[in-house]
C-alpha cells in the first residue's frame, strides 16, 4: 500500500460498477473530484447478482482487515431483475429473496466498522426496444424489462428506508430528463457519459445532506499536502507563488 493513507470510498457491484471507468464513466468522475482527498477502489463484477456478491463478501470485505473503507457505495438489482430462465439457471434472483440479500450485505458493511458509511443505488431504468434490438443471439431467453426494473427498484429503496441505509433511487433520477432513453444509455442498460453524470450528481447530493461525522463530501474534506510551497507558479506580481491543490477549473463540470 502506499501512503499516505486516505479514505476509502469502495464501489461494490455489478457491470455498472465495473463499467464505471469507461465512457466518461461515474467512478472515474468521482475518482477526479476526489483527487488528493480520497482513493476510490472498484469491485465491479460484470453480470453478477445480489446471490454472488454474498459468496465472496467475506473476502472483498474481511472483518478482521487492518484498515476498513469510510463508504461504500452498492449496487445490485440490475441482473437479480431479469426474468427468470426454463432452466433454472441465470442471474434472475426473486424479489424478496433479493431484499434479503441486500439486507444481508448492508449488515455486513455496517458491522466493518463503527465509521463505514453506505450508499445503495437502485436499480435504474433500462431502454427495452434498444435491447432487444442489440442482444446477440449468443444469449437464450434474456428478459429484462422497466416494469421488473422499478419493483426491484421499489424494493431496494424501501429496504434502506426500514434499515437507515442512504439510497440513490436511480429509477426516478434517470427519468427526470426528458431525454433518458436516448442519451443515458451506450446499449440499453450500461451507462453512457450522461447517464454517468446523473450517478455522480445524486452520489453528491447524498454526501452533501448526510449528517455524517466526519463529512464525506468532498469539500468538506482536506486536501493531501495541500501548504503553500516556494515551488509553486509564481503570480504576475513576482514575489508570491499560487497554490493548484485545490484547482478544479479542468472540470467540466463544477461538482457541488
Amino acid at each position: 500500500m502506499v501512503g499516505p493513507q486516505r479514505p476509502q470510498i469502495v464501489l461494490f457491484g455489478s457491470s455498472i460498477v465495473q463499467l464505471s471507468f469507461s465512457n466518461g464513466g461515474w467512478g472515474a468522475i468521482l475518482s477526479d473530484i476526489y483527487a488528493r482527498k480520497a482513493d476510490i477502489v472498484l469491485r465491479g463484477y460484470y453480470g453478477w447478482n445480489s446471490r454472488r456478491a454474498l459468496q465472496v463478501l467475506d473476502q472483498i470485505f474481511p472483518k478482521d482487515a487492518n484498515v476498513h473503507p469510510d463508504l461504500v457505495i452498492v449496487y445490485f438489482g440490475g441482473n437479480d431483475s431479469m426474468g427468470p430462465h426454463s432452466s433454472g439457471l441465470g442471474p434472475h434472483v426473486p424479489l424478496q429473496e433479493y431484499v434479503e440479500n441486500m439486507r444481508k450485505i448492508a449488515n455486513h458493511l455496517k458491522s466493518l466498522s463503527n465509521t463505514t458509511r453506505i450508499i445503495f443505488l437502485s436499480c435504474p431504468p433500462v431502454d427495452e426496444v434498444r435491447l432487444r434490438e442489440n442482444t446477440s443471439t449468443i444469449f437464450s431467453e434474456l428478459v429484462r424489462t422497466n416494469d421488473l426494473c422499478q419493483r426491484y427498484s421499489e424494493a431496494c429503496i424501501e429496504l434502506c428506508q426500514e434499515i437507515n441505509v442512504k439510497v440513490v433511487d436511480l429509477w426516478t433520477a434517470f427519468q427526470k430528463r426528458d431525454d433518458w432513453l436516448t442519451v443515458c444509455f451506450t446499449d440499453g442498460v450500461h451507462l453512457s457519459a450522461e447517464g454517468s453524470k446523473i450517478v455522480v450528481q445524486e452520489i453528491l447530493k447524498v454526501l452533501k445532506e448526510a449528517e455524517w461525522t466526519p463529512s464525506l463530501h468532498w469539500k468538506s474534506m482536506l486536501t493531501e499536502f495541500s501548504e503553500d510551497s516556494p515551488y509553486d507558479l509564481v503570480y504576475s506580481d513576482g514575489k508570491t507563488t499560487l497554490n493548484p491543490s485545490d484547482w478544479t477549473f479542468h472540470r467540466e463540470i463544477q461538482w457541488d
